[in-house]
């Protein structure tokens, strides 16, 4: 047997996953990762320990599992993507920690460039807006802020990178630094119609040049590798891609009008709207959705900052869950929310709203609220932030949506799920691999290396995928949305 071990570093942890030669899934593990919060509205995570991290999972897998070291034939990458790493390519070390999407440093910048007329511009070469989400202006920050940094930059010392080009850069032992289209697409410094860095938008963030790595498509040979030294021989890195469009591809969202949700830390919805890259509507971007067999799908997309980790923060910060997974009993428990509303703006929100500087509130509360009140509007919210941009990609940008494919850590949970689809009044169908974003870098992976040739024959596949259909009455969702929206009215007049 060969597999392709398929490395999955998220927001919250460096997961390593085995794929066997027919991108079965047979088995995973994860190590999870500090986060760090120096300042209010700031994010960090620690590169080093990142790779410290991979190491041990790797290990941990092979350790836990009866597959030999010498039976892993490839390696395919899928990651975070705004989360931006600089380090210094002579001593291989971070000048700093890596500034997450999460993080609103940059925020002064993008609101001084958007002042000064500069947002159009921005907009209509990348998709994107000017907002600190993405990684142009927390390299900007590195650069300006941290002493003697900006000096290294001028000297030719420094390398930057998204977290495949970190983890690719110390596994092939510095001999590559490269990223894919689909990370590229999201650093507010790359132009999704020429594919390529644009000199104007690298002069305007004053980042240069030679900092940034070589842009390449999802499914090529990047390198090799023996994960530093765990292999007596080198395999192929193929396969790599920002994990939501790993999991638009795993969610076989191969053609135009297909969509998906990714419910992790955030949530991304997804589009993919074809081979032409058409102007995002408000609330949306485009993004470069993948890059495969020599042709370029882009993608409608809307983020959102906080759905899967507010399970987290009630369950590690407020210490009202066991684990997330509690969530569902304490939800189902009560007949509904009984007027309580969260809206988990814990770092700004996120689409259509780009409002950084809302914060969460939990309103709605009497005498008799309890835990389980608010872990069910922690999940409802989930669905309504879902809804809320689901919306604006069917209102203003002509599209519709006949079912929605979701995947992430939070699909597991059957309230969400069914909340999910009541609130759309569509269809969700929940991904047959919980690890959708591994699945499409493994599935570009197998691109890469010959085993496929087109993705075309996977798309039967989706009829054997859990469907969840609406039951709510119509005056039912009106009157829950409706508190929703009244509630983002309070942090977002």
């Amino acid at each position: 047997m060969s597999y392709t071990l398929a490395i999955d570093q998220s927001t919250s942890a460096t997961k390593v996953l085995l794929f066997d030669d027919k991108e079965t899934l047979t088995a995973q593990s994860a190590v999870e990762h500090e986060q760090y919060y120096p300042e209010p509205g700031w994010v960090e995570h620690d590169p080093v320990e990142i790779l410290r991290n991979l190491d041990a999972a790797i290990r941990e897998l092979l350790f836990s599992t009866n597959v030999l070291a010498n039976e892993i034939t490839s390696v395919a990458i899928t990651n975070q993507r705004e989360t931006v790493v600089v380090w210094n390519k002579e001593t291989g070390l971070p000048v700093y920690n890596a500034v997450v999407w999460q993080c609103q440093r940059g925020s002064a910048l993008c609101n001084n460039l958007r002042q000064a007329g500069h947002n159009d511009m921005v907009r209509a070469k990348t998709g994107l807006m000017l907002d600190p989400y993405f990684s142009a202006s927390g390299v900007s920050w590195l650069l300006n802020q941290v002493p003697g940094v900006r000096e290294q930059a001028n000297e030719g010392l420094l390398l930057m990178g998204t977290m495949d080009t970190w983890l690719m850069w110390n596994l092939t032992d510095r001999r590559v630094h490269a990223t894919d289209v689909t990370n590229a697409s999201r650093t507010l410094l790359f132009n999704i119609h020429t594919l390529d860095w644009d000199s104007e938008l690298l002069n305007l963030f004053n980042i240069p040049l030679n900092m940034l790595p070589e842009v390449r498509p999802c499914d090529v040979v990047y390198g090799e590798t023996n994960l530093n030294g765990l292999l007596d021989h080198f395999i192929p890195i193929a396969g790599v891609m920002g994990d939501s469009h790993g999991a638009l591809v795993g969610q076989l969202c191969v053609e135009a009008g297909m969509g998906k949700a990714t419910v992790g830390t955030g949530s991304s919805v997804m589009v993919n709207i074809g081979p032409e890259p058409l102007a995002p509507s408000d609330g949306l971007v485009t993004s470069v959705g993948f890059a495969a067999l020599g042709e370029v799908y882009y993608a409608y997309e809307g983020n959102i900052h906080c759905t899967g980790d507010t399970l987290q923060w009630l369950t590690h910060d407020m210490g009202m869950l066991s684990d997330p997974s509690e969530s569902e009993v304490l939800a189902t428990a009560i007949s509904d929310n009984k007027g309580v509303y969260l809206v988990p703006a814990f770092t700004g929100l996120g689409a259509p709203w780009w409002n950084n500087e809302a914060r969460a509130i939990l309103c709605g509360m009497d005498r008799g609220t309890n835990k389980r009140h608010i872990a069910r509007a922690a999940l409802e919210a989930i669905a309504y932030q879902i809804k809320d941009l689901v919306d604006v990609m069917v209102a203003n940008a002509g599209l519709s949506l006949k079912e929605l494919r979701v995947d992430g850590g939070a699909v597991c949970n059957a309230f969400l799920l069914q909340f999910q689809a009541d609130m759309l009044n569509v269809p969700v169908r929940r991904s047959a691999i919980k690890e959708a974003s591994a699945y499409g870098a493994v599935l570009m992976n197998a691109l890469a290396l010959g085993r496929r040739q087109s993705l075309q024959p996977l798309l039967t596949m989706t009829s054997n995928r859990q469907l969840v259909r609406p039951t709510m009455k119509a005056q039912d969702r009106e009157r829950n949305y409706a508190g929703w929206r009244k509630a983002v009215s309070l942090i977002n007049p």
